[in-house]
């Protein structure tokens, strides 16, 4: 069982959709799902899942990671009335929260392009349980960075490692002695921390909560230590101040991609029946 069977369990447990199994037997249907805004699309290929394991059958007439305009048609569903009706809201709800995360990526990602064309804009871990898989891809589709996908893939050493630890120097030096293979980034928050990892030999200097001016500043001496340390920026960014930062850093993540997004409005309607 994948996410999809999971999702769809959620929505069906062991008996079913009651409402349409009370009203339909064999029936056949023809449907359309419609964008009701503009937007950069991402989803479609797991609504297309979605409409395969009930039953029915998806064709695609835009693609995930294409901007889609108000009332554009981007798909015909045909199968089963119970069928199309099984996976409905499961297909239209992915739809719309991987589309907006795609288009506020796309939209920020465009922004600070115009100004930085090598500064990548970052996810984090701040997602929704069970969705990251789809809300990390949505990212993707709108041009930014998926970043690590769990507490496996990459180190990061945060300020609650160094206060168990007791010591900044020392969590840095364990990790780089015990662990190959994997980026090591360094969360920091003064100025001394940055200057001491930078020393360190780390790939990543995260500079967290630090002013725009204090964050240039910083990574200027940085770079000055190591040119090749990646500097990172984080804590509080939103649309509003990134622009403050995209001049100087190589990375931005921002939990805004995923936890502060409005979804995007989808309808399927239902246009034959046969």
């Amino acid at each position: 069982m994948d996410e999809i069977d999971r999702f769809l369990a959620e929505d069906l447990n062991q008996e079913g959709d009651v409402t349409s199994n009370a009203l339909f037997t064999s029936e056949h249907a023809q449907a359309r799902i419609i964008s009701k805004e503009q937007t950069i699309l991402a989803g479609l290929n797991e609504a297309k899942q979605v409409f395969d394991r009930t039953g029915a059958q998806l064709q695609m007439s835009s693609s995930d990671g294409s901007k889609v305009n108000k009332k554009e048609i981007i798909a015909t569903v045909s199968g089963p009335v119970k069928a199309i009706l099984m996976g409905e809201r499961l297909a239209l709800n992915i739809l719309g929260r991987m589309s907006g995360i795609a288009d506020q990526t796309n939209s920020i990602v465009k922004k600070c392009h115009e100004i930085n064309p090598h500064v990548k804009i970052a996810a984090t871990r701040k997602t929704t349980p069970g969705f990251r898989t789809y809300e990390k891809k949505a990212v993707e589709l709108g041009g930014g960075d998926p970043h690590r996908f769990g507490l496996f893939d990459a180190v990061m050493i945060k300020d609650n490692h160094i206060a168990a630890k007791g010591s900044f120097q020392q969590a840095i030096h364990e990790v780089i002695e015990k662990i190959t293979g994997k980026i090591i980034e360094v969360e920091v928050d003064t100025e001394e921390q940055a200057l001491q990892a930078a020393e360190m030999n780390v790939d990543v200097i995260m500079l967290d909560n630090f002013s725009a001016q204090e964050a240039k500043r910083i990574a200027k001496k940085i770079r000055v230590i190591d040119s090749s340390i990646m500097i990172e920026i984080s804590g509080g960014i939103t649309p509003d101040n990134i622009i403050d930062y995209v001049s100087f850093a190589d990375r931005i993540s921002m939990g805004y991609l995923t936890h502060t997004i409005k979804n995007k409005d989808f309808s399927l309607e239902i246009i034959s029946q046969h």
